[in-house]
Parts: structure tokens; sequence; C-alpha cells
């Protein structure tokens, strides 16, 4: 009987709505950060509950710990990036109807959004998940769908780019 209970109790822990409830728990406020420090608090909580959302409907996919948080990253990268077209659309069109551009709004301090915004958006990314999401190339691989290596050769070289902008801002 014992045995049995055992068995009960793995297999409820093993629930999909148990597993969700407990990466939830445990993810909720990274995937909160990320999305808040790219697009804002307002939108934050949206990207988060989208990014939850494709995570329970992809929950058989989801990998385990440790490489839950990073595969949430980059859901949470793909709902911010199609959060951000809409955004660029629709100023587009209120641009077009008002007669006059829209800027984006910043995602850091003043200096900081100034020496970004010379880079490239990949490069711009792979800082971002290295510096304000703490991720290793392996996390950052993970995110962008690349391999460790991979991932430690593009931040090194975005690295490099970076110096060299703010060497020019100086």
């Amino acid at each position: 009987y014992i045995d049995n209970l055992v068995d009960l109790f793995e297999l409820a822990a093993e629930r999909p709505e148990d597993r969700f409830r407990a990466m939830f728990a445990r993810h909720h406020p990274a995937v909160f950060g990320y999305a808040a420090r790219r697009v804002g608090r307002d939108d934050a909580h949206d990207v988060a509950a989208e990014t939850f959302t494709v995570a329970w409907r992809r929950m058989r996919r989801v990998p385990a710990e440790p490489q839950t948080l990073p595969w949430l990253y980059g859901v949470a990268r793909n709902v911010t990036a199609n959060l951000q077209r809409s955004r660029r659309r629709s100023g587009r069109l209120a641009a077009r109807a008002a007669g006059e551009a829209i800027a984006a709004p910043p995602i850091g301090p003043p200096e900081v959004v100034e020496v970004l915004d010379h880079l490239r958006d990949d490069d711009r990314e792979i800082l971002m998940l290295a510096a304000w999401e703490g991720l290793s190339p392996a996390g950052i691989g993970s995110v962008l769908g690349c391999s460790p290596n991979t991932a430690a050769v593009r931040l090194h070289r975005a690295r490099t780019r970076l110096a060299e902008a703010m060497e020019g801002e100086i």
C-alpha cells in the first residue's frame, strides 16, 4: 500500500498542471524582468503572460531544469519581437496618419541607450542576455537557437563592437 502511495505522489508531481505551477512560480519574476527591460513594465505583464501561455501549450516540449529558464527567455524573445513589430507597424501607420515620426521607447538609461542604438539588433540582444539576464554562453545559445560555442563567439564580437562604440562616444 505504501509503495502505491509513493507512486501516486510521483505521478501527481509529474502532472502537467503541477509542473507548470512550479515552473511559473520559479521563473515568472525572471521572465517578467526580461520583458520589462525590453518593452517596459506596462507591456511586460502581457509578454510574460503570453510566454507562459506558450509554455502551457507546449508543456511536453519544455526542457527540464536547468534549461527551462533559457527556453522561456527564447519564447519571451519571440513574443517581444512580435510586440515590437506590431508597435512599429502601428507607429508607422499613426505617423503616416499624423504626418510625423514616432520614436521607439528607450530600453535603459539614456547613455546606455545611446551606445546600444549604434549596435546591430543581434549584438544588442546578446549583450542584454549576458548582462541583464545573467546568462552563460550555454543559456544564450539556448535562447538564440545556436551552440554554446557560437554564442560565446557572438558575445565576444558584440562586446568588442560595444567597446568600439563606447570609445567613439567618449
